[in-house]
């Protein structure tokens, strides 16, 4: 696909609430579940906490008067003002008001339920003379017990305070649990274990990986029938790697491997070994290989395998790494353990050039299985169990939207179904349609189509144009993939039009002729601009730049220059996966003069390629011109309205 580049950004329209079920004439709600289904912890719990204490000290414990000195005390007893006291351990209460009202309460401030005029306190002290003195002067005392009182204080003074600090710190710990585990427990792994016979996943569930498949079917067969193995003295590989590109269905496939074995399963990812705290992840992976030996048989799934398990030979800056020191405690495990026990390590990573070379002798990870992209078959039967829980229409041609995907893993498909099927929906359709399908797969390749884009008509002709010569040269180029749709309408960030090309069938190889026809065909779209409107634009930058990336890998990788004919001129530090696998720095292993002749070659090649592409569209000014009119006109043409423009009959499918 090609297409016409330029600046640009989609506004995002924001999800309508959901409102919740509704009730006819008015009927009750349904409670909030987030409110009332589980509880949840707020800070207003702790402010009605707080008050409702404050509110019961200040209802239920009367204020207390300030003490007065133990001499002044006596005074007032010596004078006569006091008429009554009240000995506690802790108070002396003098009453100036001695008469009886109404029959003694113990445990209240006033046991005798009189209105005293005044009320003196003091600190009691260790003095024998003080009974001596009340008996003189006729003083009435007596002993209060404070049992009451003193449960109350211990309640307020240290269960309330001891209670609320503990609901905080379990608050916190919870939190802190959130944002990356309890400081008390990071020796602990974080797998996430799947019991015996919870996992549903089978083999039939998992399509495209047809070889993968029979490469585990014997790890199945083992941990089922293990004696069957070891009578005749074979060992099943103690680990297998799992080896391919992002969404191929690695992790699927271990899942299924599991759900046919019917053993336990433990799933960690390799980031969760590695912590803050030194020495973590080593323990992790202690705790981790503990706990799988005592539920053996089962199976020890590590994603991401790369995070901890990178080459130690590029550790330049030395000193002890924690990724090393894990990596170093997960080969010790994986040596210390004896496969007759059902005890199988499955990891996955996309990036196996980057592992450390002793993850991958044999007697660890001795078995490496390719989960490669699938193939067209592969590619149907991946969209058959994903629209298995889709309404189609019976006219959908699952192999046609195969066709139209090649490249794409599992994950890509997954995301097409689920895609045509909010299509439908948004259409108010009750099925999916083959239209819905095709749309999704637009939308997959060429970004969402922006609608309300405004675009002058200068613009639009050069758009127009540009696609119609990028259509024109695939058309009339031999072994081109053929067109299916052109279209100016824009689409994603910043792609004001596209060419869309679909190969007939899956290809593993590519002539010299096929890559020159490619750079053809991408130089077509700014060979239309000169020529029509004898000025070039900023759109064909995507072009140039995919053109150039070919050229070079034609002389560099492939052999295919004149001076370095046969001779791959590489780069040390590509990986194995390409594309974004490879690592970001690079040794070149050529001299400055050959890497100026690669620059001149690459320039002669494009510019060779490009006056070619501009005679070819020269002898077809006229279809250039009627394709161009047609698609200012329609916007969008098929495969079929532009093999009747100019005049090329319909591939057969």
């Amino acid at each position: 696909m090609s297409d016409y580049q330029n600046d640009g950004s989609g506004n995002d329209k924001k999800k309508p609430k959901n409102s919740g079920p509704q009730f006819p004439f008015g009927g009750p709600k349904l409670p909030d579940p987030k409110k009332f289904g589980g509880w949840r912890f707020s800070i207003v719990y702790i402010l009605i906490l707080v008050v409702g204490m404050s509110l019961f000290n200040y209802v239920f414990l009367n204020k207390v008067n300030p003490t007065i000195d133990f001499s002044e005390f006596k005074n007032k007893i010596v004078s006569g003002e006091i008429k009554r006291v009240e000995m506690t351990d802790s108070y002396f209460t003098g009453y100036t008001a001695a008469q009886k009202t109404v029959a003694p309460t113990p445990g209240l401030r006033n046991p005798y339920g009189s209105s005293p005029d005044a009320i003196f306190r003091t600190v009691p002290l260790n003095d024998p003379d003080i009974i001596k003195l009340m008996d003189e002067k006729g003083v009435s005392y007596y002993a209060v017990s404070r049992e009451g009182s003193t449960v109350l204080n211990l309640i307020f003074s240290w269960v309330l305070p001891i209670a609320f600090f503990f609901f905080i710190w379990r608050f916190l710990m919870k939190r802190l649990g959130n944002m990356g585990g309890n400081v008390l427990s990071v020796g602990q792994n974080r797998a996430v274990i799947v019991a015996e016979g919870d996992i549903v996943t089978r083999f039939p569930d998992v399509a495209g990986v047809d070889e993968a498949k029979d490469e585990l079917v014997e790890v199945v067969d083992f941990l089922k029938n293990p004696k069957k193995y070891t009578d005749i003295g074979g060992k099943i590989p103690k680990g297998v790697l799992l080896v391919g590109p992002p969404g191929t269905g690695k992790t699927l496939l271990a899942r299924a491997v599991a759900g046919e074995a019917g053993v336990s399963f433990f799933r960690m990812s390799g980031a969760d070994f590695v912590e803050m705290f030194v020495g973590v992840g080593a323990a992790r992976v202690r705790d981790l290989f503990k706990q799988a030996r005592e539920k053996a048989p089962c199976i020890v799934f590590i994603d991401e395998l790369d995070a901890i398990g990178k080459s130690r030979l590029n550790n330049i800056a030395g000193g002890n790494d924690e990724r090393e020191q894990t990596l170093n405690q997960l080969l010790v495990e994986m040596d210390g353990f004896d496969a007759t026990s059902g005890l199988i390590i499955l990891a996955a990573t996309n990036r196996p050039d980057v592992l450390d070379p002793a993850l991958l002798r044999p007697g660890r990870f001795d078995r490496q299985v390719l989960v490669d992209r699938p193939d067209l078959k592969g590619r149907e039967a991946i969209l058959r169990i994903h629209a298995k829980a889709v309404k189609l229409d019976p006219q959908v041609d699952l192999a046609a939207v195969a066709r139209g995907t090649p490249g794409f893993v599992g994950a890509d498909l997954a995301n097409i179904v689920n895609e045509a099927a909010l299509l439908a929906v948004r259409g108010g359709r009750q099925v999916v349609s083959q239209k819905d399908f095709e749309e999704a797969i637009e939308k997959t390749v060429a970004g969402l189509e922006q609608k309300n884009r405004i675009i002058s008509d200068d613009e639009r002709r050069i758009v127009a144009f540009h696609e119609t010569g990028h259509a024109l040269v695939a058309a009339f180029t031999p072994g081109s993939d053929p067109v299916q749709k052109i279209s100016i309408v824009p689409r994603g960030f910043g792609a004001l039009g596209y060419t869309l090309q679909m190969p007939v069938e899956d290809r593993y190889l590519m002539t010299e002729d096929e890559l020159l026809g490619k750079i053809d065909v991408l130089l077509g779209g700014r060979a239309a601009e000169e020529l029509v409107f004898s000025r070039i634009s900023t759109g064909a930058a995507n072009d140039l730049t995919k053109a150039t990336d070919i050229a070079r890998k034609m002389i560099t990788d492939y052999g295919m220059s004149a001076r370095f004919k046969n001779v791959a001129l590489t780069q040390r530090g590509a990986g194995m996966m390409g594309g974004a696998a490879q690592e970001p720095m690079f040794h070149r292993e050529y001299s400055e003069a050959t890497q100026q002749y690669i620059d001149e070659e690459i320039a002669r090649m494009v510019e060779t390629r490009y006056a070619g592409v501009k005679d070819t569209l020269k002898q077809r000014r006229d279809l250039l011109d009627l394709v161009g009119a047609q698609l200012l006109e329609k916007e969008t043409l098929d495969e079929k309205e532009f093999k009747g423009l100019i005049g090329q009959p319909v591939a057969a499918v």
